[in-house]
């Protein structure tokens, strides 16, 4: 029997570290601890799911655990030292991170995905990794299993943590999100940071009411007035995405009662779900619009849009997926058929024929129409997930960067909050042009259209600069010749032709595969262009695929995603506790990819891989 191979953790590199009071840490100096190495970057929202997976970990494991974030980014502001440490503190994460802006750590540990995390034994080496989110079970058990192992040989070492909490900011408003008019001219405002809906007067200061509070909301974005006879009708006025909490609640402004009206405050781990809303799961919805009489729902973790229909009794209101396989990426049509990549801002036009969709994660501009063939879905600007930029001109050469809200102004066109360039760009749909509105923005996440007479003025939620501005509309707006990017990430030699994809995944102690009712896996591949596989995309079961790569077109991105369902005890041979749960892992990846003569022949992903 071949003995098993040991692998010592590299170093850890990078510009500097948060989170330590200046000092810097190595895994050295960690020695005797079992350490968790999180990659993650602050736009995915996977990452932020497994910040909220891990909290539970760190604290009981808070004497033996050392859990260090990488800051690994994708997007080009995502490597700015203050964004960093703005998204640090607004997401409260609360262990030391490495600011890896050249992907320095995270080349050294060949990881390929937002998330991957990597565990490392008191000794200094590697004993697992794994991508994606809904690995918190496992990592418990393999914890468990490495403290009892370390204890016994006398190597594990308890204490001493490495973080250092940073002192405690004191503004109004906290990192805000989204912003909506109410019919007395007053504005609500997503105070995200400090968990609250806040109500302002026409001044955008002065505040008439605050709603919720931790415990309540946990990172509340999107919100929706509803018009006045929805209001009437439901007894509430106003509907609140709460992301964290994966839920839909209302607020009525009367009385300040806030009721959840969608949601069973648990994470969706299926692909999509419908039927009644307060025993459905939903996925991180981040904004909400009103459309055909039903709120649509921008559920940012799972791809999709969704509705909500509101019954006279909560009990009664239902969802279904709207648009979206979940599948992550741009793909235009049947709305049942589309891609969409973390969808985070909408907003229904004037006239009623569509809602505006800002795809934050492909740096797009997308909409959603009824046509007499169904809902269809479109791209107005935007080229992948892995194109970014600020360029103006011609819709179809224009780059965003991971844009987070939408407007349509008075006009037809659309007003978009372009997060990550700081500013404000305008898609005019009759000629197909893009234009900039405003620059110098910090972190614009939603953009609001005020009109007063022939006075046009934007009020511009910036997010990173904790206040809402109004921003005056030029009348010629500027041209913008920026630059193009691309997600820095080293692409994968392969091997023209025949190449094995596998998938490693081991399942945590005390479980194993599902197999009563079939194959408990599910596998898709897909690449851009799609004539880069000949042969073997599609989806179907199994961990293992034979792909079939066209030389003749050479360089693109596969776009792969896994599922596996993994049971408490042994399903095969019936010991299964009486209330046995079954877990489901899943993971999507891009990976950028160049055909080479003598390339590698297989390409292996670990799903998790120990």
């Amino acid at each position: 029997m071949r003995a098993k191979v040991r692998v010592r953790a590299p170093e850890l590199a990078g510009r500097r570290w948060l989170n330590t009071g200046g000092a810097d840490v190595t895994l050295k100096g960690l020695r005797g601890k079992i350490v968790v190495l999180d990659f993650w970057t602050f736009c995915c929202v996977n990452c932020l799911h497994v910040l909220d997976e891990l909290r539970p970990l760190e604290q009981e494991f808070a004497d033996e655990l050392v859990l260090l974030g990488v800051h690994s980014p994708k997007f080009e502001h995502e490597g700015e030292p203050a964004a960093v440490e703005a998204a640090v503190e607004r997401y409260a994460v609360g262990h030391p991170v490495l600011d890896d802006p050249e992907l320095t750590t995270w080349q050294a540990y060949a990881a390929r995905a937002w998330p991957t995390l990597v565990v490392i034994d008191p000794e200094g080496y590697i004993v697992a990794q794994l991508s994606g989110e809904g690995h918190a079970h496992g990592l418990g058990v393999l914890v468990r299993e490495l403290v009892a192992e370390h204890e016994a040989k006398g190597t594990l070492r308890r204490g001493d943590s490495p973080y250092v909490a940073p002192p405690a900011p004191q503004t109004a408003l906290r990192f805000p999100g989204k912003l909506a008019a109410t019919p007395d001219g007053s504005y609500l405002l997503s105070d995200t940071a400090h968990h609250q809906v806040v109500h302002l007067e026409p001044d955008l200061t002065t505040e008439r009411a605050r709603y919720g509070g931790p415990g309540v909301f946990e990172e509340p974005q999107g919100l929706c007035v509803l018009p006045a006879d929805v209001a009437a009708r439901v007894g509430y006025d106003v509907l609140v995405a709460d992301s964290v909490h994966h839920q839909i609640a209302s607020i009525r402004l009367s009385d300040g009662q806030i009721r959840v009206v969608a949601g069973t405050g648990d994470q969706l781990r299926e692909r999509s779900g419908s039927g009644l809303a307060l025993r459905q799961d939903l996925s991180t919805p981040w904004d909400i619009t009103w459309w055909i009489d039903r709120a649509v729902i921008a559920m940012a973790g799972v791809h999709q849009l969704w509705v909500l229909h509101l019954a006279t009794d909560p009990a009664d209101n239902t969802v279904a997926v709207l648009a979206g396989t979940s599948s992550e990426g741009i793909r235009d049509g049947a709305a049942h058929d589309a891609w969409f990549a973390q969808p985070s801002g909408l907003s229904t036009s004037a006239d009623g024929s569509r809602v505006w969709v800002a795809d934050s994660e492909s740096s797009a501009l997308r909409s959603i129409t009824l046509q007499d063939s169904g809902f269809e879905v479109k791209t107005h600007i935007g080229q992948g997930l892995f194109d970014f930029g600020h360029i103006d001109g011609p819709a179809a050469d224009a780059l965003l960067q991971h844009p987070l809200g939408v407007a349509e102004l008075p006009d037809g066109s659309v007003a978009i909050a372009d997060t990550y360039n700081g500013a404000i760009r305008r898609y005019d749909p009759v000629v197909d042009e893009v234009s900039t509105l405003a620059t110098d923005l910090a972190e614009p996440s939603d953009v609001l259209v005020e009109s007063d007479g022939d006075t046009v003025r934007l009020l511009v939620v910036e997010s990173a600069a904790h206040q809402v501005t109004r921003v005056a509309v030029p009348a010629r707006a500027q041209r913008v010749a920026g630059i193009a990017h691309q997600t820095q990430r080293p692409v994968t030699p392969l091997a023209p032709g025949a190449v094995e994809l596998r998938i490693a995944f081991e399942p945590p102690t005390g479980q194993k595969l599902d197999h009563r009712y079939g194959d408990p896996t599910q596998l898709m591949v897909m690449a851009t262009p799609g004539a880069l596989i000949r042969d073997g995309d599609g989806t179907s079961t199994g961990l293992t695929r034979t792909l079939q790569l066209d030389p003749a077109v050479g360089d693109g991105t596969l776009h792969i995603s896994v599922r596996a369902a993994a049971c408490d005890g042994d399903p095969d041979t019936g010991e299964v506790p009486e209330y046995a749960a079954c877990h489901l892992y899943q993971q999507d990846w891009g990976i950028p990819v160049v055909l080479e003569s003598g390339g590698p022949t297989e390409l292996h992903l670990d799903l998790r891989g120990v």
